[in-house]
């Protein structure tokens, strides 16, 4: 698969994904949030996308589930998140859509929470 960015032909996995993450930009990642239905980013949305990348490139390519960005994000917000919270951000599942949007490779991990 591809997407059509910018005059640019990215390369996806079957399942969206970048093939390659340095084809990754803020820009792609509003347009893919587009394409997925999400809208406009929010500051809510960038939050879970940034710590995901930084999880990703600064802690031995580690990718939290919906669990652990459940508890980053009531952490870093200062409130008491629900499941249902992160998931009206990413309806299509927090760790793996948002994953996506981030521009990192899929999850290999089962289950999502």
């Amino acid at each position: 698969m591809a997407i059509e960015f910018a005059g640019k032909t990215i390369e996806t996995t079957e399942t969206g994904f970048l093939v390659n993450q340095d084809d990754w930009s803020e820009d792609l990642a509003r347009f893919m949030a587009e394409q997925e239905g999400i809208g406009e980013l929010t500051e809510r949305h960038w939050d879970v996308i940034n710590y995901l990348r930084d999880e990703y490139f600064n802690n031995n390519q580690n990718q939290p589930n919906n669990r652990a960005i459940l508890k980053e994000m009531s952490n870093k917000w200062g409130e008491k998140l629900s499941n249902k919270d992160i998931f009206k951000l990413f309806p299509l599942g927090p760790s793996k859509q948002a994953g996506r949007i981030a521009g990192l490779p899929e999850s290999r991990r089962k289950g999502g929470y």
